[in-house]
């Protein structure tokens, strides 16, 4: 049978490889210079710390790890009868793949309160796991790229986190890139107004879905959730809502006057726009978008979405403020707010762009060609050099013809071959071959070094 790999995963070429290092590397880099220092944690965690964080959808896609030998040894006739595989889950699955990297951040900071030094401000850059349908630019494993910063209430936080986000698109090439924002505090006021406080959860995780199943789907399922269909006539208007960003916020700061949360969200919402708009973005620009959700339950201020303009993909980043997330670890009153990078849709984008020009190849610049022991000793002992000076490089393992030897390099796209026979050995000199003009040279090692690193 031929081998497979399982839906929603992927092999990586050595190519990809080097442009997904590329990404990894700017992102990396922007977050220690805006301060940021990296932790990482297990691929796995104990079920009871990601279970129940994500809201009912989320916890569904959450890939459960079978207990190890006969994990069937804690259910009992009576519940193996009842063929009810999620009353099961929690006997024969004790840990379970991280959905992301937030809650098993929360844990971590829990787990190490005595030792870090608050505010806290840490990245990570690591692997996630979903059941999810597998769709373009959606995986079942795909790698995460968090900031965060816990211990701190202060908006400065979020507009850093706009800040953060422009330099590292900007980087990138990926102009015109849109940061929306939204506040949850100002959902659950017009959740409070419309009279569908009592189903926040089940408001935001429908509105979140706008972008995908549109106006009519969403009120679909609020219906379906059990929200009021005089709720849903509050609600409509505000699908409406246009204009720039401080006409938006002035039309919903009269809707929302009798809401003190929601106007809560709104001033909180009006003093990271404001500031954002006195220090000025490279690259981005930054939408107020009602209508932005994020259904994950734990988001309690502002919240991150962003989307390439010019491309089709869905979102490349995401986050927000999550004002107790400690609190369900035991640890109360730690404010904390972070943001992600979806780095495997933002590869797709600069893919479909042509944005990877910049990125660095990841194959050897050079390949020595073999013509023999004595010949390859003397191109062994150069190619170290070569090395030393931080030039990839190798040589061909057996003295095969040199049509194959150059065939070899042309199809790895080695753009410099070094040819050195009895008489390039005899007076201490290589002849260098650039195999994308064709064009050969005669040089000694010094010169070589410095062709080559060019």
């Amino acid at each position: 049978m031929k081998p497979s790999i399982p839906k929603g995963t992927r092999d990586f070429s050595s190519s990809e490889i080097a442009k997904r290092n590329y990404i990894f590397d700017t992102i990396k880099e922007t977050f220690q210079l805006f301060g940021f220092e990296p932790i990482e944690t297990p691929s796995f965690e104990n079920s009871n710390t990601l279970m129940g964080k994500y809201g009912e959808e989320g916890d569904r896609l959450i890939f459960k790890i079978l207990n190890s030998g006969d994990y069937l040894k804690k259910v009992d006739d009576a519940l193996y009868n009842e063929k009810d595989a999620l009353k099961m889950t929690s006997r024969i699955s004790e840990k379970a793949l991280r959905y992301d990297l937030t809650v098993p951040f929360a844990r971590y900071v829990v787990q190490h309160q005595n030792e870090i030094v608050f505010p806290f401000k840490r990245y990570q850059i690591q692997p996630v796991w979903r059941a999810d349908r597998p769709q373009k630019g959606r995986f079942r494993e795909f790698f995460q790229c968090d900031a965060d910063v816990v211990g701190s209430d202060s908006l400065w936080q979020e507009v850093e986190f706009v800040q953060l986000y422009d330099t590292v698109f900007s980087k990138l090439g990926l102009k015109n890139t849109v940061i929306k924002i939204n506040n949850r505090k100002i959902l659950s006021g017009i959740a409070e107004i419309i009279g569908a406080k009592d189903k926040l959860v089940d408001f935001t995780v429908a509105l979140d879905k706008l972008d995908k199943i549109g106006m009519e789907g969403v009120l679909k399922e609020m219906r379906a959730k059990g929200i009021p269909e005089n709720a849903i006539d509050k609600l409509k208007p505000l699908f409406n809502v246009a204009g720039s960003n401080e006409e938006i916020l002035e039309s919903l700061t009269e809707m929302l006057s009798d809401s003190q949360e929601g106007s809560k969200g709104l001033e909180e919402l009006g003093f990271v726009m404001q500031q954002i708009e006195q220090l000025g973005l490279e690259g981005s620009k930054l939408v107020f978008d009602l209508t932005l959700a994020r259904g994950l339950n734990y988001y309690t201020g502002a919240i991150f979405e962003v989307v390439a303009d010019q491309v089709q993909m869905g979102s490349i980043g995401g986050g927000g403020r999550y004002d107790d997330l400690t609190g369900i670890f035991g640890l109360k009153d730690i404010s904390g707010v972070g943001i992600s990078f979806g780095l495997d849709r933002i590869y797709l984008v600069m893919e479909e762009l042509g944005l990877f020009s910049t990125a660095p190849k990841s194959g050897p610049k050079v390949l020595f060609i073999n013509f023999g022991n004595m010949e390859a000793a003397y191109g062994l002992k150069a190619l170290q050099s070569l090395r030393k000076a931080g030039i990839r490089s190798e040589m061909y393992p057996s003295s095969a013809k040199l049509k194959k030897q150059l065939n070899y390099a042309d199809k790895k796209k080695i753009p410099f071959v070094v040819m050195a026979g009895e008489e390039e050995k005899s007076r201490n000199e290589f002849k260098l071959k650039n195999m994308i003009s064709g064009s050969q040279t005669d040089c000694n090692l010094d010169e070589l070094i410095r062709l080559t690193y060019l």
